[in-house]
């Protein structure tokens, strides 16, 4: 088993082209990958404003609300309300996609994934879950609120920390508040 603690304050934050907001990567694969090249990337993006979100051909996305009221996503031409925090949205990445902001800034938790390559599955969380890592694939743990603990490995989580876990499974984490959870599989 291989555990890496991601913490939220090593994180830079990338401002994007159009001034709309930050994205603060929290790991890819592979490591460093370019943002043509990666198998899959999850990040944290602060949206301060409406606007049109990148394309990625062949790249399909899970956006999560985490902090505000919400957006209105019109994907391929269909609206789609994410007014829910913590309720995960998936969307083809290569459709053309653009957001409003509902009622002011949000942070999205965001998840993408190369399409035929990479299968990733999110869920958000709050007490106990049993972290199983799939074979040759990855389990991303994403502390949403303060207090979230890797049992047996000493490893405890402020907000917006992750620990990335590849190899055999680590035993259970526990959380106070809520966290994300994202299990990458390799196809």
């Amino acid at each position: 088993m291989t555990l890496r603690v991601l913490r939220a304050a090593d994180r830079t934050a990338v401002p994007w082209k159009n001034g709309g907001g930050v994205t603060r990567e929290i790991a890819a694969s592979p490591e460093g990958a370019s943002m043509d090249a990666f198998d899959w990337r999850v990040s944290l993006a602060d949206v301060a404003a409406d606007g049109p979100f990148s394309a990625f051909p062949g790249v399909d996305r899970t956006l999560t609300v985490v902090e505000g009221a919400g957006m209105d996503l019109m994907v391929g031409g269909e609206h789609h309300i994410v007014d829910e925090q913590y309720w995960p949205h998936d969307f083809p990445g290569d459709l053309e996609t653009d957001g409003r902001l509902l009622e002011g800034p949000v942070v999205n938790f965001n998840v993408m994934y190369r399409r035929g390559h990479t299968q990733a599955a999110t869920a958000v969380v709050r007490g106990t879950l049993r972290l199983m890592v799939p074979q040759g694939g990855a389990v991303l743990a994403v502390a949403l609120e303060d207090g979230a603990v890797l049992d047996g490995q000493g490893v405890e989580l402020a907000r917006y920390d992750a620990v990335l876990v590849t190899g055999e499974s680590p035993g259970v984490l526990r959380t106070q508040g809520y966290a994300v959870v994202v299990t990458l599989s390799v196809r």
